[in-house]
């Protein structure tokens, strides 16, 4: 019989070679070996291709066994076999998604005609696939943490300074077994002790771990830090302050704000000729250096960042792009979405103070060395996953707590509001496409058939050959160049006016893909509070425990509201900038339209 396996989640393909999988559906499988995690089969569609080997239960019994009953009793394959769920447990309606199927939004950037579309916003950040900026070059080093033997050791030869001392190096840790001391410098306690009569029935109590181990919550290292499991050391250039500002809490500002420019695209070749690739140059403004940068070190820097900071939007990168990559229009729209995107990187308080942005900034282009050491240290750093958690430093004292109840209302207005936004940004995304192709094609087109006709009616009136009508057919002649002209405007207006405004709603449709993970993050935090308050209402747990876990959860929910706050402050700065540009060009444009047809009517008053 054909080995055959049922889909256990929906799966949607982002790569050539890949295959979308429906829940429940069933497929036939090549083989039963796994591929690095892959396997390869046709789905019920007739599609044959990979995908995930965890999304799917191979069929080990004849056709007609029933189907599994619920998704949140399955494990990945080959590790275990599914597990019940517990009668305790929540429906599986209220279960979060897989991390690399969700699709909360009801339309895709590529129907929508995005011109950047957003990478896959379900789950850790996956390196490019496809031909655009080859990652084969010299100073792309492999060497990850895991390759080096001691890499993770207890020296932290990184935190030394430039004149050879250590900056300010505080132990926090989240585990339970630790005292109230361990406080660390960020403002907030590290841990709690076991409480006493460690056999009672109350300290036996745990807070259960979510069995979906493809949740974001737990993939980000959310779920460790709420229960307790996170320990380690952090800098004092490490810490991310959250402080109360007029509109809730707020990202400290950065000290030192910059912006950097991003100009002069140019091709480039290595190995005598062989590779060729485009380099932008950056001036970022608090160095006034140059550097310039290929589109394999953005997507790079990238991917650190999308792992680094769970709760913070990373905006998205322009699209790659396997044919045309050197074509003058792909260029210059590339260019223009790397501009945004920088923006966006040095607007924000938290990114634009990251070492590893820092080191992509001002490492000089030509020092291969120092690019190589910055690389390995970005991706050596432990401050990732349950740790980057305690990097959050949180307002204390009187008036600094959150009411758990109205941050979940807040996190809930939030969520229907970047779906609200979603759908808008998509129409106005589908109208503005249309309307651009219609003035480039249809209206061109039109005026110039009017102009067209004006030009054959002046050509009929110049068979008279009086003296006196010698003005009228150079007044219409004038005419219809008038009208080709206007033609030729309307065909060129979309570059000033149209297209902008389409960039940013391809730059924010990348933010509003981010922001159900990060809500995902805090909504996981708030359940295991709500989880830990049934057990202490029970007797299960001791109260010290559960107040942990809710101070955990406090500092998830101070850094979402921190992002939600940026996100609306940035929102409404490009927003206005964006429609008063919008605005000044359509006026310049009928301006333009309106001199045109005068120019035509004076023609008239010699006649």
């Amino acid at each position: 019989m054909a080995l055959r396996a049922r889909a256990l989640y929906d799966f949607r393909s982002e790569n050539p070679g890949e295959i979308s999988l429906r829940e429940h559906e069933v497929l036939s499988l090549c083989s039963e070996q796994d591929i690095e995690g892959w396997l390869e089969g046709v789905n019920s569609r007739g599609d044959r291709g990979l995908f995930p080997a965890s999304y799917v239960q191979v069929i080990r019994a004849p056709a007609a066994e029933p189907p599994p009953p619920a998704r949140y009793a399955n494990v990945p394959v080959g590790g275990f076999e599914p597990l019940p769920p517990p009668a305790a447990f929540k429906p599986a309606a209220q279960q979060p998604p897989p991390a690399a199927a969700p699709e909360p939004f009801p339309l895709t950037p590529a129907a929508a005609g995005y011109p950047f579309p957003p990478a896959p916003y379900g789950g850790s950040y996956q390196p490019s696939q496809g031909s655009d900026d080859d990652w084969d070059d010299d100073w792309d080093d492999s060497s990850t943490v895991a390759d080096e033997p001691g890499a993770l050791g207890s020296s932290y030869p990184d935190y030394e300074t430039a004149g050879g001392g250590a900056p300010g190096r505080y132990r926090l840790s989240t585990r339970s077994d630790l005292s109230l001391g361990s406080r660390g410098g960020s403002g907030h306690p590290a841990g709690h002790p076991h409480p006493p009569g460690g056999g009672s029935a109350k300290s036996s109590a745990t807070v259960s771990r979510n069995l979906n181990r493809f949740s974001t919550f737990v993939k980000s290292g959310g779920e460790a830090f709420v229960l307790g499991e996170a320990s380690g050391f952090v800098k004092d250039g490490d810490k991310l302050c959250v402080v109360l500002g007029p509109r809730g809490p707020e990202w400290q500002e950065n000290p030192y704000p910059f912006q950097c420019s991003i100009e002069d695209p140019t091709k480039q070749t290595k190995f005598k000729g062989m590779k060729s690739y485009i380099a932008y140059k950056l001036v970022p403004s608090h160095t006034g250096q140059q550097v310039h940068r290929r589109y394999k070190h953005f997507d790079w820097l990238y991917g650190r960042l999308a792992e680094k900071f769970p709760v913070i939007s990373v905006p998205h990168l322009p699209e790659k792009q396997a044919t045309g990559r050197f074509e003058e229009d792909f260029i210059s729209k590339r260019r223009k979405g790397l501009a945004w995107w920088m923006d966006h990187m040095c607007s924000h308080p938290v990114l634009a103070q990251c070492d590893a942005f820092q080191h992509f900034l001002t490492c000089p282009s030509t020092d291969e060395k120092a690019w190589k050491q910055g690389k390995r240290k970005a991706e050596k750093d432990e401050m990732v996953g349950a740790n980057f958690f305690l990097t959050i430093s949180v307002p204390t004292g009187p008036g600094a707590s959150l009411d758990l109840q109205e941050v979940e209302s807040q996190v809930d207005g939030f969520k229907a509001f970047t779906k609200k936004m979603d759908e808008s940004a998509l129409q106005l995304n589908h109208t503005a496409n249309e309307f651009a192709r219609k003035q480039v094609t249809g209206f061109k087109k039109e005026y110039q058939k009017v102009g067209h006709s004006f030009k054959c009616l002046s050509q009929a009136f110049e068979l008279d050959q009086q003296a006196f009508s010698a003005g009228l057919n150079q007044a219409i002649a004038f005419t219809a160049e008038a009208y080709d002209a206007i033609g030729d405007l309307f065909a060129d207006q979309p570059r000033q006016d149209l297209d902008p405004v389409m960039d940013l709603l391809a730059l924010y449709q990348g933010h509003l893909a981010n922001f159900p993970d990060i809500i995902h993050v805090q909504k996981g935090a708030l359940t295991k509070v709500k989880e830990s308050k049934r057990h202490v209402e029970e007797g299960k747990m001791e109260l010290q425990k559960a107040e942990g876990i809710q101070e955990r959860c406090n500092i998830i929910s101070f850094a979402t509201l921190a992002e939600i706050n940026h996100f609306h402050k940035i929102r409404v700065r490009d927003f206005k900038s964006q429609m008063q540009h919008f605005l000044q060009q359509q006026i310049l444009f009928f301006q333009k339209v309106t001199q045109k047809l005068e120019e035509a009517l004076h023609k008239y008053d010699s006649v």
